[in-house]
C-alpha cells in the first residue's frame, strides 16, 4: 500500500514538473497580464504620465465604452465577421478535407497548397492583397473586367465602406480555411472504414454515408472548428491594421484595433484596459460554451 503511495506521489510531481513551464507562461503572459489590465480599467491611467498622478474612477470607462459609437461598430463588426466566417471557412475546410482525404495521386501537393496561406505571415497576406484589390491594375479588378466584358468594375475595393468589410472577410477566409481543412482532415482520418464498408454492404449512398456516419463521427471536431475560428474571428487585427486601419469611415474597425488605437495611439491605457475586459470576457464565454459541448458528448458517449 505504501509502495503505492510512494508512485502516485512520483507520479503527482512529475506531471506537475511538465506542466510548470506552460502553467509559469500562462502566469506570465495571461494571468498577470489580465489582472492589470483589470486593475487599469478603473482608473484614468495614461500611457505616458503626466502631471497629474492617476486616478480610480470606478466604472466610467465602461460606462463610457456604452457612448462609444466606435465601439459599437467595432464590436458589432466582429459579430459580423464572425457569423459569416465562421460557417463559411468551416463548410469550406469540410469540403477541402473530404477531397484532399481521397486516395489520388498528387493529393499530397494539393494538401500543402491548401495549407499554405495558414503558415504564411498574415501581414504578407494583407500586404499581396493589397495589391490584389488595388483600383488601379488590380488583378480582382482586372479579372472582373475580363471576365464581364468590360461591364463590372472597377471598385475600390479598400476605400468604399460598402466594400471595404467584405474585402476583409474574403481574404480572412482565403488565409485561413486550410488550418481547419488540416483538422477536419484529420478527424476524416480517424473514422474506421469499417463503418463505410458495413454501409455500403446495406446499401447507403455516399450522401447517406456522408450524413449518417460522417458527420456524426466528426462532432468533436465541428465543435472544436467552431469555437476556435469563433475566437479567432474576435481576434481579428492584423488585416484590418494592414489594408485599412479601420477605415474607410470606420467600415472594418474591430474591438483589438480600437484598444490599440486607445492604448497605443491616444495613450489611454485605462480605457483600452476596460476594452481588453470586455474582449477577454467574450472569448471566456465562448471557452465555456466549448467546454460545456464537450462535457455533453463524453457524457452520450
Amino acid at each position: 500500500m505504501r509502495l503505492n503511495l510512494n508512485r502516485t506521489r512520483r507520479e503527482e510531481l512529475t506531471a506537475w514538473a511538465f506542466s510548470a513551464p506552460a502553467l509559469l507562461l500562462l502566469l506570465l503572459f495571461l494571468i498577470i497580464p489580465f489582472a492589470m489590465a483589470f486593475g487599469l480599467a478603473f482608473t484614468d491611467q495614461r500611457l505616458i504620465p503626466g502631471p497629474l498622478p492617476t486616478r480610480i474612477i470606478g466604472l466610467r470607462n465602461f460606462v463610457r465604452l456604452l457612448n462609444d459609437e466606435v465601439f459599437r461598430k467595432a464590436i458589432l463588426h466582429n459579430f459580423i465577421f464572425a457569423l459569416v466566417v465562421v460557417p463559411v471557412q468551416s463548410g469550406l475546410a469540410l469540403g477541402l478535407a473530404l477531397l484532399v482525404n481521397q486516395k489520388l495521386r498528387g493529393v499530397a501537393a494539393f494538401r500543402a497548397i491548401y495549407f499554405l496561406p495558414t503558415v504564411t505571415v498574415m501581414v504578407v497576406v494583407a500586404v499581396v492583397w493589397t495589391f490584389l484589390y488595388s483600383t488601379e491594375g488590380g488583378l480582382i479588378n482586372e479579372l472582373l473586367r475580363l471576365i464581364s466584358g468590360g461591364r463590372l468594375g472597377p471598385y475600390r475595393w479598400l476605400d468604399d465602406p460598402k466594400l471595404a468589410f467584405p474585402a476583409i472577410i474574403i481574404l480572412s477566409i482565403w488565409q485561413g480555411v486550410g488550418f481547419q481543412m488540416i483538422i477536419y482532415l484529420a478527424g476524416l482520418q480517424e473514422i474506421p472504414l469499417d463503418l463505410y464498408e458495413a454501409a455500403s454492404i446495406d446499401g447507403a449512398s455516399r450522401g447517406q454515408q456522408f450524413w449518417y456516419i460522417t458527420m456524426p463521427a466528426l462532432r468533436n471536431t465541428h465543435i472544436f472548428v467552431l469555437v476556435t475560428t469563433t475566437i479567432l474571428a474576435f481576434k481579428l487585427f492584423t488585416q484590418v491594421e494592414v489594408m485599412t486601419q479601420g477605415g474607410p469611415l470606420d467600415a472594418t474597425q474591430t474591438m483589438v484595433l480600437h484598444m490599440v488605437n486607445m492604448g497605443y495611439r491616444q495613450l489611454k491605457v485605462g480605457y483600452a484596459s476596460a476594452i481588453s475586459v470586455i474582449f477577454v470576457l467574450i472569448v471566456l464565454t465562448i471557452s465555456l460554451i466549448q467546454r460545456r459541448l464537450l462535457v455533453e458528448e463524453r457524457e452520450v458517449a
